[in-house]
């Protein structure tokens, strides 16, 4: 790997962004998965506001459950009946329409821009009640409220625990008349309510989240020279903790959020260091001739994997978290790098590069297994949902920069962009965010 591909790597395309407008991200469902289980989310009863509540709660459900790839949404058209209560529900209704499970509810106010969210979950098939709760939430709360309703169902109903309320951050960039304004910014997992966090005229790049969720680190070219910055993600306060000369990038978080693994030349040549945040310290992990980048800690934060050139091409390595020898973990293609863990440590996904195509790909470690799950042709920047249900990364449609998400096992697909100009960088947060 030579010198050109190091600085691929630590900057990726994120010098290409062009101009964009800052809206919601649209989701498009590209790959829908066989086998889908059939479900009916009757619209939420709200006859009972004074005014009509600010979101709509059932049809966010609906679109969180359809967007997981493991629920097919009944069309409200199709519905023979609408109940919201459950002396109201006929279960030979939904039978007839051959849906497995039942969402009724109901959005009631409940003071001065407050509501409370009931809802009801039911078996079709054996005509019973699952589960159902009683929610509060204030008006700006009604979309998180949502999200959560929709994390309680597909848990009730997969085993596995959802992650609609969690977020993605990504960098946009807008072209201002003779420059270009580069934004860090924090978005729903289904892309609304974006936040801006940070706006400069250089490129930012390379965000990820800390373990609680309550920080992102990220690279910036602030006067013009790779930073590493860390930033509350609420409250905006940041703070430079990387500023050496040469590269700084790629920065990871180990598991228990003390410290950052990361790619410095400081010493000359390309090396996987840590940095102890609270005192700063430093301590060198790799030492190798070769480019060695993009570090990423498993989540028992034992090991670390990274991409080295060391054995001539682009390809990824683990080791101890404490340094030592490196072991190499990919064969399949002559370019493997941007690795991410899955959340229980089992699969690592990545960009795999093969015949000119750059795609993500997901290794299961125990068995070896290597599969490609995405279709793209410049696909980058992978990065596995908190429940390892899906994978979030970057590509290109029609010469624009979008984002895009797979199932991990690759049979749903979805597509993430704005009406005009460029996304890139998307890394999805973990759980235990505070509010």
């Amino acid at each position: 790997m030579n010198r050109k591909i190091c600085i691929k790597l630590l900057l990726s395309l994120s010098m290409l962004l062009s101009g964009i407008a800052h809206a919601a991200l649209t989701i498009e469902i590209t790959q829908g998965m066989e086998g889908a289980a059939p479900i009916a989310v009757v619209p939420f009863d709200i006859s009972s506001n004074r005014y009509q509540p600010p979101q709509d709660v059932s049809g966010i459900i609906a679109a969180d459950l359809a967007r997981s790839g493991r629920f097919a949404p009944l069309d409200e058209r199709d519905m023979l009946s609408k109940p919201v209560d459950i002396k109201q529900v006929r279960f030979q209704d939904w039978r007839t329409l051959g849906v497995d499970n039942l969402v009724i509810g109901k959005v009631e106010t409940a003071g001065d821009d407050k509501y409370r969210i009931q809802f009801r979950v039911f078996d079709v098939y054996r005509g019973r009640q699952i589960t159902g709760h009683s929610i509060p939430a204030t008006a700006d709360q009604l979309r998180y409220v949502a999200h959560r309703i929709s994390d309680i169902i597909y848990e009730q109903l997969t085993g596995e625990p959802g992650a609609f309320a969690t977020h993605i951050a990504y960098v946009e960039a807008e072209k201002k008349a003779d420059y270009k304004e580069y934004r860090l910014l924090l978005a729903d997992s289904d892309g609304f309510n974006a936040k801006t966090l940070l706006t400069t005229r250089e490129p930012l790049m390379s965000p990820t989240w800390s373990p609680d969720g309550r920080q992102l680190a990220y690279v910036s070219f602030e006067n013009r020279r790779a930073s590493i910055f860390v930033q509350d993600a609420w409250s905006g306060k940041r703070r430079k903790v990387a500023g050496f000369a040469g590269i700084n990038g790629a920065p990871a978080w180990s598991p228990d959020g003390s410290q950052l693994a990361l790619t410095l030349s400081r010493d000359g040549n390309p090396e996987i260091y840590t940095l102890r945040l609270k005192d700063n310290q430093l301590k060198r992990l790799t030492n190798s001739p070769a480019i060695d980048t993009e570090p990423v800690w498993s989540p028992d934060g034992k090991s670390i994997v990274f991409t080295s050139d060391r054995g001539g091409s682009p390809q990824l390595y683990r080791m101890s978290a404490s340094g030592g020898s490196a072991k190499r973990l990919t064969f399949e293609g002559g370019y493997n790098a941007s690795a991410d863990f899955s959340p229980d440590g089992r699969h690592l996904t990545m960009v795999n590069g093969d015949g000119g195509r750059y795609r993500i790909a997901v290794l299961d470690l125990d068995s070896g297994l290597f599969r490609v799950v995405s279709d793209g042709k410049l696909d980058e920047s992978p990065s596995f949902a908190p429940n390892g249900s899906m994978i979030i990364y970057a590509t290109e449609t029609g010469r624009r920069g979008v984002l895009a998400a797979v199932s991990s096992d690759g049979r749903f697909r979805q597509r993430l962009s704005v009406q005009k100009g460029e996304v890139r960088e998307p890394v999805w947060s973990p759980y235990n965010r505070q509010r």
